[in-house]
């Protein structure tokens, strides 16, 4: 046991020297290309982002935690630019990098991709994803399941499906709230849905033992995303890492079935999900599409299902539930839209949902607010110099979107629920200053259907119950969330 102890801490020391020791080597190499100006001033004017790397080892990465455990998680960026401008330094989550909050150096690292920037996210995320999956590849792969996806989820059919699919599904589990004694955590309801319609999406399964098997191990897998990057018995890490491993054993087994299917079956047929997508691109010496690349894409994309959605929903209600005049005016849109189709008798359509003007207000707030997809990570395959500031080659940079978002210069009022703010800033939705889904090459190809979920949601939720929103607070880190799954005591709207 002594033995083992020693050794440990011997492991410890000895990667903090080797880290303190990378980390004053690659300083060197940049400041060898800096004059010898104290400034850090390159030759024609660019400065290196000044900052701090924070403690050996860990860096600011307990500062930043605490921050996402405030209502006000962007503090940590705040605090920096404010000491050290709208680009710095720190080191977070294991890894060194520069960070930015500008607008205008967001765009250009999103817009940049693949001969200026590559992905470059935290170890406990290059771990648990793989390095075949979607948010890590670079170049043709991602460009070529990124385009294939995105046709899929745009083409007619696949809308006309999708949205009667969304509608049975929160409709029926509506019905089944009133048996859980008018209270429901609203939080894990929703989940429900959610994963359900996306597992239908990627793979054409139901409710059922399948199911529950797959959300299980992917609540598991997902818990370690955001992590200490440690890989020990016991570790978060660890166990994410052991559910990854059954969840893509169970997903495997799916797609190699589906192709022997399909190969079994002369006529081909229209896609069916993203596995019947991705399955027909792969041809006898493809080396880029394989059963294990799928596999590890469709567990990926099986994400927004369990986080990004279902929380888009959660904190649309409670921002609502805090606002009674957003409430009334959402209630009063979707109660006209319903109206019009009793009396039509006509079945919902994709374009009847998004052309909900205020509702698409909401969601827009709420994406801004709530910055669920709060950055991206970035690693700068040569020299960037922008506004003043050089990125240098090698290093890992952050685009903040939610230091952008909460930025009173782009937004009046940044912490206020105000869905109104999008009458005048309209525009603002596809410019640099709204970025909930990313952008440039790899803005999310699920964009469209996620805000299609949403918006089925509030609507047959808001035209079929009045609801009471208990107190509860919102949690940023490692993941936004609420920290009661948001209690609500539900009542019939008839009853009201």
């Amino acid at each position: 046991m002594e033995w083992n102890m020693i050794i440990g801490v011997l492991v410890v020391v000895s990667s903090v020297v080797v880290l303190v020791y990378l980390r004053k080597k690659r300083d060197h190499e940049v400041q060898n290309r800096i004059n010898n100006n104290d400034d850090g001033v390159i030759g024609d004017g660019f400065v290196v982002p000044k900052g701090s790397w924070g403690w050996p080892l860990i860096g600011e990465t307990l500062d930043f935690i605490a921050s996402g455990y405030t209502s006000k998680p962007v503090t940590f960026m705040e605090k920096r630019r404010s000491l050290y401008g709208d680009v710095f330094k720190t080191n977070i989550l294991g890894k060194p990098i520069i960070v930015s909050t500008d607008a205008d150096v967001n765009k250009m690292i999103l817009q940049n991709h693949g001969n200026v920037f590559i992905p470059c996210y935290p170890k406990s995320i290059t771990d648990l994803l793989g390095k075949s999956s979607i948010l890590q590849t670079n170049g043709p792969l991602h460009k070529r399941v990124h385009s294939l996806i995105g046709v899929f989820l745009k083409s007619p059919q696949f809308k006309a499906r999708i949205t009667k699919d969304i509608e049975n599904a929160v409709r029926l589990s509506l019905a089944t709230w009133m048996n859980q004694s008018s209270r429901v955590y609203l939080q894990h309801e929703v989940k429900k849905i959610t994963f359900e319609i996306l597992v239908r999406v990627l793979m054409s399964i139901g409710p059922g033992e399948e199911m529950n098997l797959l959300k299980k191990e992917f609540e598991e897998f997902i818990k370690g995303l955001i992590c200490i990057p440690i890989n020990l018995p016991g570790t978060r890490l660890y166990k994410s890492l052991k559910a990854k491993k059954r969840l893509l054993k169970i997903v495997k087994r799916i797609i190699e079935e589906r192709k022997m299917n399909m190969e079994n079956k002369e006529e081909k047929r229209l896609p069916n999900d993203a596995i019947d997508v991705l399955l027909s691109e792969i041809g006898e010496s493809d080396e880029m599409l394989t059963i294990d690349s799928i596999s590890d894409n469709v567990v990926e994309m099986m994400i927004p299902g369990e986080e990004t959605v279902p929380t888009s929903m959660t904190l649309a209600v409670k921002f609502l539930s805090d606002n009674p005049l957003a409430l009334a005016r959402l209630v009063e849109e979707n109660l006209e839209l319903k109206k019009r189709k009793e009396q039509s008798c006509e079945e919902y359509s994709w374009t009847d949902y998004m052309s909900l003007q205020f509702t698409q207000n909401v969601i827009n707030e709420t994406l801004r607010l709530a910055n669920i997809i709060n950055a991206v990570w970035r690693k700068a395959l040569k020299d960037v110099k922008i506004k003043g500031y050089l990125i240098p080659k090698g290093w890992c940079v952050l685009a903040s979107f939610s230091s952008v978002h909460m930025d009173k210069t782009n937004y009046e009022n940044p912490y206020e629920f105000d869905p109104w703010r999008w009458k005048k800033t309209g525009a603002a939705v596809s410019s640099n200053i709204f970025t909930p889904f990313g952008g440039g090459q790899r803005l999310c190809p699920g964009l469209e259907l996620s805000r299609l979920e949403i918006s089925i949601f509030l609507h047959h939720f808001a035209t079929t119950y009045r609801w009471d929103a208990e107190k509860d607070e919102i949690i940023y880190f490692p993941t936004v969330r609420m920290k009661r799954k948001m209690p609500i005591t539900i009542m019939p709207l008839q009853h009201c």
